[in-house]
């Protein structure tokens, strides 16, 4: 009796733990109710009266893989659940979140998961008006007027969604690949719900969100850019460790370490992309990611990294001698690299056009140039040739280090963000040097969000002079003894 009274206590303890543990939940603190309903309103406005907006979540994950949420459904609702669907309908301007019902196994190993039987909770977090159990959506989309003479638009993103260390380039890349097997050529997911809503309801006319999702997230509000410049000083300071970590015979990886280590102590989800790493020629490759090889005397090292940080990211880039002395032909180089970044800088502001901004600092660049000599005719070739570069002024930053919308060939407005990248190649020695800061535009100019990471020769310099994370606890040996 004894040990059976004992065990009902250590079960009530436990089912009162578990039921404690589940009313603590997890919603983001980074965006206010009123702001994610000025991103509904913006799409409302967009879909009009007769229209209905339906965006599918990321699935829940497999095994121990941790979730993330499709980076569009959490703009617009910030909740990270799987199998999770908004409907904004243009008639009725509400927004409904449909969402699974509550996995009591799940949420006992793992912790609450906002579900259906949370409306009162979520509709308090998000602002959003209805909160229904995902086998309600195939009866609410009849109800927005196939019943009727007037039926709405469906509108929904057709472009590939992003879920972490990806961008809408490299996925539309990824997608043309397995479509060129005729092995795999599997529908895209995107592909396979439009499939779906025309079997099933093909009443509705569909219509692409996604240029409207774009042309918003161009546009970063203050809250946004306060995440993105949180993640350019996690980027920063990782770049910063590599440095001081840098010395000969230290593996490309072990510089990679260094950097993860500043992003998981300041909270970031893991990064935005694989880090570039490059050391020597690999530099050459720009996105060069296996990180495999020996840092040698008197090469260059380059690195690009940025974390997963609140779902956006940052895209900072830094190159520095692995002896911690720039050398007379590396001097030469880094000079004008550093010239022409200030350069490009010098003309952003809003009202002005990529071109614009490009024309100005290439004039000055060619100003810059008379008079100078270079210890190697290749590399005079190579910065004059990179004079006509376009590419220095590069691609919007944001919830993906290539960020949806366009930044060239339009006008510049306050709250884009983007990179300055001026880079030079010369490929008779499978050389690359380039540096990248990340520009906001302002009211009345620019912003550099990473001009606190070390660029000048003698910042660097006196930066590698520094102990670093791998001299304080370098690699064992393997296996251990």
């Amino acid at each position: 009796m004894k040990i059976l009274n004992m065990t009902f206590c250590c079960m009530a303890i436990l089912l009162s733990y578990n039921g404690h543990a589940q009313e603590k939940h997890y919603y983001q603190t980074d965006f206010s109710i009123e702001e994610f309903n000025n991103r509904r309103t913006q799409i409302f406005d967009h879909i009009g009266k007769n229209g209905i907006a339906l965006i599918q979540g990321a699935r829940s994950v497999d095994g121990f893989e941790a979730f993330r949420q499709t980076n569009t459904f959490y703009y617009l609702s910030g909740v990270e659940s799987g199998h999770a669907y908004l409907l904004l309908n243009g008639k009725t301007k509400t927004t409904t979140i449909y969402l699974p019902h509550r996995d009591e196994g799940r949420e006992g190993g793992q912790g609450k998961i906002l579900s259906a039987e949370d409306a009162p909770l979520i509709k308090e977090l998000t602002g959003i008006d209805n909160v229904k159990p995902i086998e309600k959506l195939s009866s609410e989309l009849l109800r927005t007027g196939l019943i009727k003479d007037d039926i709405p638009k469906l509108y929904t993103p057709l472009a590939p969604a992003e879920t972490g260390n990806d961008s809408r380039d490299e996925l539309l890349y990824g997608q043309a690949r397995a479509h060129s097997d005729p092995w795999d050529g599997q529908k895209t997911r995107e592909a396979h719900f439009k499939e779906l809503i025309n079997e099933r309801y093909p009443q509705f006319t569909v219509k692409d969100l996604s240029p409207k999702l774009d042309a918003m997230r161009l546009i970063k509000s203050e809250a946004e850019i306060e995440v993105i410049r949180k993640a350019t000083h996690i980027s920063g300071m990782s770049i910063i460790e590599a440095m001081k970590s840098t010395k000969a015979g230290v593996y490309e990886y072990e510089l990679g370490a260094a950097a993860k280590y500043v992003f998981f102590m300041h909270g970031a989800q893991g990064d935005a992309y694989p880090a570039i790493i490059g050391t020597g020629t690999n530099a050459f490759m720009g996105h060069y990611f296996r990180k495999t090889d020996k840092l040698k005397d008197g090469e260059l090292v380059l690195m690009d990294y940025a974390p997963d940080y609140h779902y956006y990211t940052s895209d900072v880039t830094r190159i520095w001698p692995v002896n911690g002395k720039f050398n007379k032909w590396q001097t030469e180089l880094y000079d004008y690299i550093i010239a022409y970044r200030d350069a490009l800088f010098k003309y952003v502001k809003p009202g002005v056009t990529s071109n614009e901004v490009l024309d100005k600092a290439a004039n000055e660049m060619r100003i810059y140039l008379k008079g100078k000599t270079f210890s190697n005719p290749n590399h005079l070739k190579a910065v004059e040739k990179g004079i006509e570069f376009r590419g220095h002024f590069q691609h919007p930053v944001g919830m993906g280090v290539h960020d949806v919308g366009r930044v060239r060939g339009v006008t510049l407005q306050k709250g884009m963000v983007f990179t300055i990248d001026p880079m030079i190649w010369i490929p008779e020695e499978r050389l690359y040097v380039r540096i990248e800061d990340v520009a906001v535009v302002t009211e009345t100019g620019v912003e550099n969000l990473s001009s606190f990471v070390p660029s000048s020769i003698e910042e660097i310099e006196k930066t590698i002079k520094e102990e670093g994370l791998t001299e304080f606890r370098p690699a064992k040996k393997l296996p251990l003894k």
